[in-house]
């Protein structure tokens, strides 16, 4: 696991009115828990903490408060949905030699046949660990893996000290088997059929009447023109 030292600047001014001018400052509101302390209310640099972020969820900072350095992990991340910056972060206040219970990344390696759908249920695993040695993560072999195959949470090796809370029944992987290529053009028959099935059907009498009424109206007959180009407004209408 990465280890990341952030500066902790203590907030006094609470409310969203504060929160936003804390981001206007390119920082992002933080609160401190844990170890049955009072909530600790910090700001902390935007970049930096993205930074740490995006290469560990589960990065161990050491907040250098005035009070001190004190060791802290990601508990909840809040971004805006659409830029995707850090609005608000959730702290848990932790010690060396700790145990602390963190969802860590699942990853697939290997290849199965052209016969074999692989099915990924479980991309995280529930894992208990020294707060300072986390897995950053842990590999599944999917080489052989055959149709109605399963592999479960239990049968993860994980790395040493690193104790499973997951249920070990839990499938993180299965092999299904693939459609063969008459499965697929029968999907796609059927679904080309319920399109088919919801097409408007136009009488071509109508659209000729239609068009003829339409060609009708361009000769100005009752219809006031308006100068000026399209989308434009009149001073005067306004």
């Amino acid at each position: 696991m990465s280890e990341v030292r952030i500066v902790a600047e203590p907030r006094t001014e609470f409310g969203k009115g504060a929160a936003r001018r804390v981001r206007r400052a390119h920082k992002v509101p933080a609160v401190l828990y844990g170890h049955g302390d009072a909530p600790r209310h910090f700001s902390l640099p935007g970049h930096e903490l993205l930074l740490a972020l995006r290469n560990d969820p589960n990065v161990l900072l050491t907040l250098q408060t005035d009070e001190g350095e004190q060791l802290a992990l990601p508990k909840v991340v809040v971004r805006d949905p659409i830029k995707r910056t850090l609005e608000h972060i959730d702290l848990v206040a932790v010690r060396r030699g700790e145990k602390v219970t963190v969802d860590i990344a699942v990853t697939l390696v290997g290849e199965t046949t052209s016969a074999v759908l692989v099915d990924f249920q479980m991309t995280t695993l529930s894992v208990e660990a020294d707060a300072t040695q986390l897995p950053d993560g842990v590999e599944v072999n999917i080489d052989g893996l055959t149709v109605g195959t399963q592999i479960t949470a239990g049968d993860v090796q994980l790395p040493p000290g690193t104790t499973l809370i997951a249920a070990p029944e839990a499938v993180v992987v299965q092999g299904l088997a693939a459609p063969s290529a008459a499965d697929v053009e029968a999907d796609i028959a059927a679904s080309d059929e319920e399109t088919g099935a919801g097409q408007l059907t136009v009488d071509p009498e109508a659209e000729t009447q239609a068009s003829d009424t339409a060609a009708g109206a361009g000769t100005g007959d009752g219809v006031p023109e308006t100068g000026g180009p399209k989308g434009s407004t009149s001073a005067g209408n306004a």
